[in-house]
């Protein structure tokens, strides 16, 4: 004669099968493939993150068209990509007056990374990728108030590792290099 299941062995059969089937996990790699320092805007006075209208970035010394951000976005973040076969990446953000557009820039800053690569072997699904280390960086300070690394090592984690604090419109003077 054979025995008749219980509800309750059911049950734990049945979380038993999820469990073992949620472990062979065939989609591959989650993570994002490439390790891009995301840097966010930041109000100079206050220190909360702030978006911003009219602003133009693009890489310098970049080969072809470098373009990454057009002055029609409004933007809280940007990804600042930095090459592997170097050592140095410079960004030109360019900052226009959004209350009037007609006006022109209201500045043009440039922010320079001096930094390690290295490559890194992720997973087997991931594959390898360079992770960096910022040594050094340099800014220009027309609307931005400064620059922060908040963590130095680059990643593929998808977290803000820099802040760029940007002058209010009532503090925007002529600054000096960094």
């Amino acid at each position: 004669m054979g025995k008749i299941l219980t509800l309750p062995t059911v049950a734990s059969v049945a979380l038993l099968a999820t469990i073992l089937l949620s472990g062979c996990n065939t989609t591959g790699c989650l993570q994002n493939r490439n390790s891009l320092p995301l840097a966010g805007f930041y109000s100079a006075s206050t220190g909360k993150a702030i978006s911003v209208t009219g602003l133009s970035v693009m890489g310098v010394g970049a080969p072809s068209d470098s373009l990454l951000y057009t002055s029609s976005e409004t933007l809280s973040q940007i990804y600042m990509p930095l090459r592997a076969r170097d050592n140095v990446t410079a960004y030109q953000l360019s900052f226009s007056d959004p209350t009037d557009p007609q006006s022109g820039a209201a500045g043009v800053d440039e922010i320079t990374f001096e930094y390690t690569a290295t490559p890194w072997f992720a997973s087997e699904d991931c594959g390898a990728m360079y992770r960096y280390h910022i040594d050094k960086l340099e800014y220009t300070t027309r609307v931005i108030d400064r620059v922060e690394i908040v963590d130095s090592l680059i990643t593929n984690f998808d977290i803000e590792t820099i802040h760029i604090f940007l002058r209010d419109n009532d503090d925007q003077e002529e600054g000096d290099d960094k």
